[in-house]
Order: C-alpha cells, then sequence, then structure tokens
C-alpha cells in the first residue's frame, strides 16, 4: 500500500506490476455481475478467478457463472488469500463504499459499479482513499460508451450546434416496476435515491455533453404509483430477471413489490453547471416505453436523439426555419439494438488497459464523484421543498491525484 500521494499510481501498484495478465475477481454475484464474463475478451491475459458473495445462492450463482473460479463467502477471506490485482464490485449500492475502502486499502485495482456511493460522503470517503493509496480506481459509467452519447458528442466535438447552453433529458423508465420496485432499490436505506442508482448515468452524460459539473441543483418529486400497491413480498436470493415480464402492465397491478417502498418512482432535477450551462432531468418509472431523450441545445442549432440503441437517430436542426420533424441532419446510432452490452465491453476494456498500462479513462472518479453529489443533493432538494443546493468541491489533493492518475477531458478537474 502506498501512501505517498505525489508517486505515479500507475507505475508502483501491484495491478500494474501484473501486465500482461490480471487475475480478477467478482465481488457480488448478482444480476449485473455478468459484466465480470466480458474480462478474458476485454484484455488478453485477464480472467475472473474468484467470486464472493455473502449469501449461498449468489455463491452458487457466481459456480454457475464462472465455473473456474475459487468462491469465498467474505471479502476478508479473498483479501487473505492474496493473488487478486483487480475486483469488479457490483453488490448493492449502500455496499459500495466500505467495500471499496478495503479493496482500495488492499491495494486491489477496484472497478465499481456505479453509483459510487449513496451519498456525498461516502463518495468523497472512496476518492480520498484511492488518492491516498494510489490504488487505481474506476467508476462503471458504461453510458458514455454507449452509441448514442459517442454520436452526440461527436457532433458536439464538430462544432455542428455551435457552444452549448442547454440540455434537456427525458428519461422514460417503462421498466420501472420490474427494475426498481421489487428488491432493494425501492429501500431508500440501500439507493439514498433513484436520482443516483438510476440517473447517475443521466446526470454523468450531462456533464460530458456540456463540458462542466454541476455546482447548484434544484429537485421535485414524488411517490406516485407503486407507494399505492400493497402486494409486496420479500426477495431474497431471486435476481431481476426472475420476475420480469412485459405483461406486468398497467403499474398499478403489479404485485410482489419491496416490503419497504419509499424512493420516488417520479423525480426532476434542475443544474447550473459551472460554465453557466443549464440543464433538466426528468425521470418516470411507470411509463409504457422505456427509452432517453436527450435535447442539447447549442448557439448555433440544437440535437436530440429519438431511440437510444441501434435503429434510432440523433437529428441536429441548424438551420431557421418552422416545425419540421426531420432533422437538417441526421445520424443513425449504432450498437446493440438493445441493452447495453457493447459499452459494458467497451467500459471493462478502459478498465483493464488502466490499470494494466496506464492507459487514460473517458470517465474519471471525479466525473463519477459529481454524479453523485449533483443526484443526492437533488433528492435531498425535493425532500426538503425543493430548497436549492450548492455541491461542495473535493479537497485539491484528491483533484490533483485524478487530474494525473486519469485523463477526463473534456471536463475541468479544478475550478
Amino acid at each position: 500500500m502506498h501512501n505517498d500521494v505525489d508517486h505515479d499510481p500507475m507505475t508502483d501498484t501491484t495491478a500494474a506490476a501484473a501486465a500482461p495478465g490480471l487475475s480478477v475477481a467478482v465481488i457480488g454475484a448478482g444480476a449485473r455481475s455478468y459484466i465480470g464474463r466480458h474480462v478474458s475478451a476485454a484484455r488478453e491475459g485477464a480472467r475472473v478467478v474468484a467470486v464472493v458473495d455473502t449469501t449461498e445462492i449468489g455463491r452458487e450463482r457466481g459456480r454457475q457463472n464462472f465455473p473456474d473460479a475459487a468462491i469465498y463467502g467474505d471479502l476478508s477471506e479473498l483479501i487473505a488469500a492474496g493473488g487478486i490485482q483487480a475486483a469488479i464490485v457490483t453488490t448493492p449500492d449502500h455496499t459500495h463504499e466500505a467495500i471499496a475502502v478495503e479493496l482500495l486499502t488492499a491495494g486491489i485495482a477496484v472497478y465499481l459499479e456505479k453509483p459510487l456511493a449513496i451519498d456525498l460522503q461516502g463518495a468523497d470517503r472512496v476518492l480520498t482513499t484511492a488518492a491516498e493509496t494510489g490504488t487505481p480506481l474506476y467508476v462503471g459509467h458504461n453510458m458514455r460508451h454507449s452509441g448514442v452519447v459517442r454520436t452526440m458528442r461527436e457532433i458536439i466535438e464538430r462544432g455542428e450546434i455551435g457552444e452549448v447552453k442547454a440540455v434537456w433529458v427525458r428519461h422514460f423508465v417503462g421498466n420501472g416496476g420490474d427494475y426498481y420496485f421489487k428488491d432493494w432499490h425501492a429501500d431508500r436505506s440501500k439507493t439514498g435515491t433513484l436520482l443516483l442508482q438510476k440517473a447517475s448515468h443521466d446526470i454523468d452524460v450531462v456533464h460530458y455533453l456540456a463540458s462542466g459539473y454541476t455546482r447548484r441543483v434544484v429537485g421535485m418529486g414524488d411517490l406516485m404509483v407503486y407507494g399505492g400497491i400493497t402486494d409486496r413480498r420479500d426477495r431474497s436470493g431471486e435476481t431481476m430477471p426472475e420476475w420480469f415480464s412485459f405483461d406486468n402492465w398497467p403499474p398499478a397491478s403489479q404485485t410482489g413489490l419491496n416490503p419497504v417502498v419509499d424512493v420516488e418512482d417520479v423525480s426532476m432535477m434542475m443544474m447550473t453547471l459551472d460554465n453557466g450551462v443549464q440543464a433538466s432531468y426528468q425521470q418516470c418509472h411507470f411509463t409504457p416505453d422505456y427509452w432517453r431523450n436527450y435535447t442539447v441545445i447549442g448557439t448555433e442549432g440544437r440535437l436530440e436523439n429519438f431511440g437510444d440503441t441501434a435503429g434510432g437517430v440523433v437529428k441536429v436542426w441548424n438551420r431557421r426555419h418552422e416545425w419540421q420533424a426531420d432533422g437538417d441532419v441526421e445520424y443513425p446510432i449504432e450498437g446493440v439494438a438493445s441493452g447495453h452490452a457493447d459499452a459494458d465491453l467497451l467500459t471493462m476494456t478502459e478498465f483493464l488497459d488502466h490499470v494494466i498500462d496506464g492507459a487514460p479513462t473517458v470517465v474519471s472518479p471525479i466525473a463519477a464523484r459529481e454524479a453523485v453529489a449533483a443526484g443526492s443533493l437533488a433528492a435531498e432538494s425535493l425532500r426538503s421543498g425543493s430548497v436549492p443546493f450548492t455541491v461542495p468541491d473535493l479537497p485539491d489533493h484528491v483533484l490533483e491525484h485524478f487530474s494525473r492518475a486519469t485523463t477526463p477531458a473534456p471536463e475541468r478537474t479544478s475550478r
């Protein structure tokens, strides 16, 4: 373990010294743990050699998904056994902070599923630990690698809409009842808010497209539909694919919701970024359709996506005229037709290249922290009468560390 923050974190960690091979552990064998299957495809010589899960059902799932891996029931057992250079953390959100800190302190590079933590204090603790130990930290904001986001970013970088001034996001979470209200996601003590668990993707994309970070935020929201459903049950040991069905419609007819349901199913936030860009985000978990709609307005035009996977299109209007459905220019969205397996593979590749080679990353831990900051403070705002909140800055030595360890461009890492 290294405590001198002035060293180069990419040349003296155990993980970097392991090139070209890398022994990886998966922490948490739930539904999201399948991203561990991308490890061997993402980097030659890298392989999942261990799985940790605190439940017997999870350990059995780990044996099935990673038959060549050693199985552990506790993180401390894994660390004591040694030989692990990197870990992929896919546990419930409220455990991210403690697990990441333990791994980073042990010198094990961390791929941490978003969100970084369920509150700002926890996020800052993880980043400070990474900075002070020098252990690589990467947060899985895979949306930056999705076809729709890459297309929008390229349009902006080419100057097709001029200088970005406003970003509006509408998120129709048509699968919300199945994805977020039948297990721990519905319990704010484990999730904090769906403005983190779900919206942290989009908050990060707003920051990416606008080249800035939120400094002022206000939120509104309510539990409008799912709080009134009384059919509840404990689904311990189950994962989402076991209960998901498009037949669960309309939303009020859902059954078997989590015993605790106290996160909002409708939420909205408004953001002022450090570069003056203003942005808004709206999320609804009982729409019939499931997709994200981004509108980015610049000084010389605007863009908007219709569909967010392959088959969709990003339209650009950059001439003055009355309403028209077609854009002045249109770009097809590439990638998978559903889900985000392509973005997951690119994200895993970026993580392993960063750990082994010290390669720069599109997503920095600072960006992940800023998504947590905006989302958690928006939730605090909506739960306290929509009072505006100001996002506090990270300590200078933490900013400096990640400015050296990653390349978070086009975003600023100091203000």
